[in-house]
């Protein structure tokens, strides 16, 4: 795990030092640069695999054709070296090694072949050919800057801040993606001139113009809408074995590896299994006590069932403390998420990582990607009455939604219902990907200034959502298609953004074994009614897991890795708000529309909607902009 960053400019790769100096966090133990005509690569070391001084980067082939800065770590990298080792004379134990030399071997070819999570450049020195490529599910980032001559590209944005003359134009449809989603699906970044190389792609420039940039997909999450014969029986011992292959493939390290444990089921799976490979070795769990304050926000307390699944495993479970002071906490977070996301969670990570790695433990493994694999969220569930929804006469809807509209949104269900009611005048498709929506497309405009509404103007981003699914033409099922944009740009542009930045911070690198390459393709292949049985969400998992967890904590009610962010905004933030959101202030900075912004807080403060999440998201754009755009 690592950080890495290049520049292609025909003047202006001396600036690889300031890129280095940026993102140093990434790599505390060690650094590298590399510099030639037109180009200079920059990589940052936080050494797991191979300690020594030969796992050192940038890596440069033998015959000095190859150089390679890597970020990530690739669990099927023996077997990959195994095919071409008595071609090759090794210095090293690293995955880096094997990826330098499989390129040499197979070239571009060898991406799909790899199980694991990478970010990465190669530099051929003989064709004058840069190439970046970037994992299958986008576990790792990879942002790249092309204007003109130049092409930058770093592990994060923030790493581009002090290159001469960087051009920091807005990008205002994807200040509308986080305005409508809390985080941005796809390419889109707030900088016009900056994308995040997309997940399964390979990007090639020539260095000597870096005008022209190829794209080519290697990799698509296959749903094919061909589902196993398997019976119920067969597939449960499948799953078995897939995650426990997954688990035991991620222990390898030569660093110490710690866990999350939530006490939910995905993390405490991940555990599970880790204790079956390793009966005979001690396993640090760690958890956040959140102080009870997650009522608000509709979701039970952890803590309880974390020590459960620690007593009943025989694992070390230490207690994180989840107080955040919000007030002083949030601008240090969207500084390290490099992307305006409206969410507090990551500084749960943040928390956790900072103590692991206090104790001595640089790798940890978590429970992301049960839910996108498997049907954990309540908008799958929602999915299950779709059936009913369709049958449902107009005016039926109309009632109902103006019934609701009168309902106050202080309850955690009601604000459910409400929106689900919401959708239901849309059409399927629209009500599907409307899920993932937090503010309707006219408000999200609304709240530019009027002077930035042209520029969205015809834009709609639940496009990016519905357009995604021509990738999967065969795939019929709902809850199939929703766990397709899960896995895609949720789970990608959210939850592992956030996962990676802030974990990276402290100098920790976290693993996910539920997005394992075999695991998930087997996942597309489980009948959609196994994953998710009239409303019991993640049921094949469950049955897998009987034979390994308590039976309450694998059907308890789901928790959130969060904040009582709807108590904040009414409180701690409050005054923050009030200023940030000033007339005086907005007119001045010339992002929002005042009226707009008011009538959201205001409607929020009465109970009318459910706008909290929509009001940090505002607030977290606000930080950004000071932080990134500099706009004062």
């Amino acid at each position: 795990m690592c950080g890495i960053c290049g520049i292609v400019h025909p003047t202006r790769t001396k600036n690889i030092l300031n890129f280095t100096q940026r993102i140093a966090h990434r790599g505390p133990d060690d650094n590298g640069i590399f510099e030639d005509k037109d180009i200079a690569l920059g990589h940052l070391r936080l050494s797991i695999q191979d300690l020594s001084p030969n796992g050192h980067q940038p890596m440069i082939s033998a015959d000095g054709r190859y150089v390679l800065i890597f970020n990530g770590e690739i669990y099927n990298h023996w077997d990959i070296r195994e095919k071409f080792k008595d071609k090759y004379t090794f210095k090293s134990t690293s995955d880096t090694e094997t990826i330098l030399y499989g390129f040499a071997e197979y070239g571009t070819a060898l991406f799909n072949q790899l199980n694991g999570i990478f970010a990465l450049a190669i530099f051929d020195t003989q064709t004058r050919t840069l190439t970046l490529a970037r994992d299958p599910f986008g576990i790792k980032p990879l942002y790249y800057y092309q204007k003109e001559d130049t092409l930058l590209f770093a592990s994060e944005i923030k790493a581009f801040l002090d290159y001469p003359d960087l051009d920091k134009t807005i990008d205002y449809q994807a200040i509308t993606n986080y305005i409508r989603f809390l985080w941005s699906p796809g390419e889109k970044t707030p900088f016009q001139h900056v994308k995040k190389l997309l997940p399964g792609h390979v990007m090639t420039v020539q260095v000597d113009d870096a005008s022209t940039l190829q794209f080519e997909k290697y990799y698509e999450i296959p749903f094919t809408g061909s589902y196993s014969t398997k019976t119920e029986a067969e597939l449960i011992e499948a799953l078995d074995q897939k995650l426990f292959q997954a688990v035991k493939s991620q222990l390898l390290s030569d660093v110490p590896v710690g866990f999350f444990l939530s006490g939910g089921l995905d993390s405490s799976a991940i555990v599970a299994m880790a204790q079956r490979a390793q009966p005979n070795q001690k396993i640090q769990c760690y958890t956040i006590d959140s102080g009870g304050q997650m009522d608000s926000e509709g979701f039970s307390d952890d803590l309880h069932y974390a020590h459960k699944v620690a007593t009943h495993l025989n694992v070390d479970l230490k207690v994180v403390k989840g107080h955040i002071d919000i007030l002083k906490d949030f601008d240090d977070m969207v500084y390290h998420l490099d992307e305006p996301q409206a969410d507090v969670a990551p500084l749960h990570v943040l928390n956790i990582c900072k103590q692991a790695r206090a104790d001595g433990y640089i790798v940890m493994l978590g429970g992301t990607g049960g839910d996108d694999l498997f049907s954990g969220y309540r908008r799958h569930q929602a999915l299950s009455y779709e059936p009913y929804f369709r049958m449902m006469p107009p005016l039926s809807i109309k009632w109902l939604k103006q019934l609701f509209h009168k309902v106050k949104s202080d309850n955690p269900k009601i604000r459910r219902v409400k929106k689900v009611i919401r959708e239901l005048n849309k059409t399927p498709l629209d009500r599907l990907v409307g899920y993932f929506s937090w503010i309707s497309r006219k408000t999200t405009q609304d709240l530019l200034a009027k002077k930035h509404r042209l520029e969205v103007e015809g834009y709609d981003p639940l496009d990016i959502l519905k357009n995604a699914l021509d990738n999967i033409p065969n795939e019929k099922s709902d809850l199939n298609k929703m766990l397709f944009l899960e896995m895609k740009y949720f789970l990608c542009d959210h939850n592992l953004n956030y996962t990676d930045k802030l974990s990276m911070a402290t100098g920790v690198e976290v693993r996910v074994p539920f997005l394992d390459k075999a695991l998930v393709e087997f996942s597309t292949q489980i009948p959609p009614h196994l994953k998710m049985k009239g409303t019991t969400t993640k049921y094949l998992l469950k049955k897998v897991m009987e034979k390994y967890l308590p039976h309450d904590v694998i059907y308890r009610p789901k928790a959130g890795f969060g904040a009582p962010v709807r108590e904040w905004v009414l409180g701690e933030l409050a005054e923050r708000i009030q200023t940030t959101f000033s007339k005086e202030r907005i007119e001045e900075r010339g992002i929002f529309d005042y009226d707009t912004v008011q009538m959201i807080i205001e409607k929020t403060k009465s109970k009318k909607i459910d706008g909290s999440y929509s009001i940090l998201s505002l607030l977290s754009l606000d930080s950004w902009f000071d932080q990134f755009a500099k706009i004062i």
